[in-house]
């Protein structure tokens, strides 16, 4: 016999039509295809970086969460390039990329865009296709304007950009002033070990994986160019499709699957502030838990920012021009949330407790957050000397984004409600966001298909085993 409440999320299931599989109609790679697996060959490989010291590894591993577990990434120039999370560091301690790495899991889930800032966009935004069928503008096409090179969809896409910035993979010295396909062309040519990348790597094996992905016994130059290493990098990240949480079994029937205050979460979750809500729907819609837009939501603005000035970040502004846009971020997906902290673009909230108490009162928890100098007990920055001195602007810009949002909200544009739930109801709904994991995830075995192995996925001798802190493998 069904709860008062098992009956009230019945209902909310019902008329939002929550009972369906985030797989529905949709078509992913299995990891153990040849395709995913050249793509985890690379992805793990250093040798994609300019000064082969980074891997697409070091900022998003499967065991954190398809993220890196800082606040801010540690890009080239790792002290220890093997190690991730609280303990990467560069030179001055301080990173140097501006936006909190966002989880690849799921990524093939995307139908709207990636990236904080929506840089890849799909121009359709066509239900269930992660981009394939209308065109993908990206920062070499700019806003609005298809790029011709962006492949088969979304993931492919956006693969095509980590290489080329200074701070996540490139470095300042490789292919210094040069443009964004010299820079992939030269990357591919360092593979093929054909060209002006011939001789750069020691050892390289890379033709026969790729000969044995493909299907194919084209030679080098013809077979390993940057589009199919794209194509493989996002057949593998495609491939990462993690929806099997007790919230999923509890819409596909197992009323069993959830505890009774991740119940009454879901239900104040669902329910909008009109009626006493949290109101979180109104932005983490569907099935991905995301609407896949940019909304102000007036997260604490931390980090180096943007290149705009002081240490700011414009967000979306900085894609469309549009002024209005400032201060929006990509809504989060939320599948999975509980194992991605930090929280926000710039990672400032180090818990979902954090998050839950911004949306209750935004500018007091900002308010909060500097006055106690919050931004010293994270992780990342615990340890460096002067941190009560760093970002001196950074509590200025969080609150022109603050006042963004009240302005949002006094028009009536702002989809962020105001709400009042108490500390039982937070936990209520953070027992809820935990319900949205998929327990594999958190098994080192079961995500095992998706890690490289240290003499399997080592073509080059440049392969990332990555550790913690403390020398334990990841």
């Amino acid at each position: 016999m069904q709860t008062a409440e098992q009956t009230e999320l019945a209902g909310i299931i019902e008329s939002l039509g929550l009972a369906v599989s985030p797989l529905s109609d949709r078509e992913f790679p299995n990891i153990n295809d040849p395709l995913p697996q050249l793509g985890k060959k690379l992805f793990f490989s250093k040798s994609l970086s300019g000064d082969q010291d980074v891997a697409c590894a070091s900022c998003h591993h499967p065991m954190l969460g398809g993220a890196d577990g800082l606040s801010l990434p540690v890009g080239v120039n790792a002290i220890q390039p093997g190690v991730m999370g609280p303990g990467r560091v560069d030179g001055d301690n301080l990173p140097d990329v501006s936006r909190n790495s966002p989880s690849i899991f799921n990524v093939a889930l995307w139908d709207t865009s990636l990236f904080w800032d929506s840089r890849v966009e799909s121009l359709g935004k066509e239900a269930g296709q992660n981009g394939s069928v209308s065109g993908i503008s990206t920062p070499d096409s700019g806003f609005g304007v298809a790029d011709t090179n962006a492949g088969n969809n979304l993931v492919m896409a956006q693969a095509r950009f980590p290489v080329t910035s200074v701070e996540e993979m490139k470095d300042t010295t490789f292919e210094s002033g040069e443009t964004n396909n010299s820079i992939r062309d030269h990357l591919a040519a360092r593979i093929g070990d054909y060209g002006e990348g011939s001789g750069e790597l020691a050892t390289n094996e890379w033709l026969t994986a790729f000969q044995t992905a493909f299907n194919s016994s084209d030679d080098v130059a013809t077979l390993i160019t940057f589009d199919n290493i794209a194509l493989a990098l996002s057949e593998y990240q495609r491939s990462m499709v993690f929806v099997n949480s007790p919230w999923q079994n509890y819409l596909d029937g197992d009323t069993g699957a959830l505890s009774d205050d991740a119940i009454e979460g879901a239900i104040l979750f669902y329910t909008s502030t009109d009626d006493d809500g949290g109101g979180c729907v109104n932005c983490h819609s569907g099935s991905l838990l995301s609407d896949g837009q940019q909304h102000t939501i007036g997260f604490p603005q931390i980090g180096p920012g943007t290149g705009v000035g002081n240490n700011d970040d414009f967000g979306r502004e900085s894609i469309t021009g549009d002024r209005d846009d400032r201060y929006r971020y990509r809504t989060p997906s939320l599948l999975n949330v509980a194992v991605t902290a930090p929280y926000g673009h710039a990672g400032a909230y180090a818990d979902l407790n954090d998050v839950l108490r911004h949306y209750n009162n935004p500018r007091n928890t900002v308010d909060d957050f500097f006055d106690d100098n919050d931004l010293c007990d994270l992780p990342q920055f615990e340890n460096v000397s002067g941190c009560t001195s760093l970002y001196p602007d950074a509590r200025q810009n969080s609150f022109r984004a603050l006042n963004k949002l009240d302005d949002e909200q006094d028009e009536g544009t702002s989809l962020f409600g105001n709400i009042n739930i108490n500390g039982n109801e937070r936990n209520q709904l953070e027992a809820f966001l935990n319900a949205l994991t998929d327990p594999c995830i958190r098994d080192r075995d079961c995500m095992s298909p998706w890690i490289a192995d240290e003499v399997a996925d080592n073509p080059d001798d440049n392969v990332l085993i990555a550790t913690d802190q403390f020398g334990s493998p990841l």
